[in-house]
């Protein structure tokens, strides 16, 4: 999808959108620099990180803060979200080779639906070979009905391919998952969470939790139309 046209009626109905070179050339070689020079070994977090993927502490690089104001990004976060927002919380990760398979899942939302967004901001291309994410469109929103969702059934899930500088926005709502990085290849991401302002004090209660060292206290507005 061209981050500056963003379909807001297939983003509801899909729950994600891949916003296309949404980050700039010049501000993704200083993230791809920020997310080397800050690698974090898994026992030196404060809830230790899996151990088949990098991390990196970058959430103060003014770089990282940059992109996590990018407009389009914003406005797609916004259009998920339906109501004033903040910025929670932003990660590096990589799966390392061998690493990064996940089982389907949801991240799930905290007070109702729609009320947490994350992104993934890829630093490198990504595909199936290197540990794409593989997502089920529409998943967030089931039907009436609906049988709950079988996590170990693949058959309704896409993988995703693209470039360095998209960016994937979701609903924590929607099924989705990291993949094995059969290839070797780096996949360094900017793992970012948004989530609406009414669930400020219980974010504040997490933050060393998180290892959270940035200020979350600048509010976002969701676009007019969407």
């Amino acid at each position: 999808m061209d981050a500056a046209k963003l379909d807001y009626q297939r983003l509801h109905s899909e729950g994600y959108a891949l916003l296309r070179q949404a980050i700039p050339r010049a501000l993704l070689e200083e993230l791809r620099a920020a997310f080397d020079a800050n690698v974090l070994p898994s026992d030196r977090w404060p809830v230790p990180r899996g151990v088949d993927w990098r991390h990196a502490q970058i959430d103060l690089e003014p770089c990282v803060q940059a992109a996590c104001r990018l407009p389009p990004l914003l406005a797609a976060v916004g259009a998920l979200i339906g109501e004033r927002f903040f910025l929670a919380q932003a990660e590096g990760r990589e799966p390392l080779p061998g690493g990064g398979h996940q089982q389907l899942h949801r991240d799930l939302s905290a007070r109702r639906p729609g009320d947490m967004v994350s992104a993934l901001a890829f630093l490198d291309d990504f595909s199936p070979e290197n540990g794409a994410t593989r997502l089920a469109p529409g998943s967030h929103r089931p039907a009436p009905g609906q049988p709950p969702f079988d996590f170990l059934d693949e058959s309704h899930s896409l993988q995703l391919s693209g470039r360095a500088g998209d960016i994937l926005v979701f609903d924590v709502d929607l099924v989705h998952a990291g993949s094995l990085n059969s290839s070797g290849a780096r996949r360094r991401t900017i793992l970012i969470s948004y989530r609406a302002e009414p669930l400020y004090a219980a974010h504040l209660e997490t933050v060393g939790l998180r290892n959270v060292r940035m200020n979350t206290a600048e509010r976002f507005d969701p676009p007019q139309s969407c």
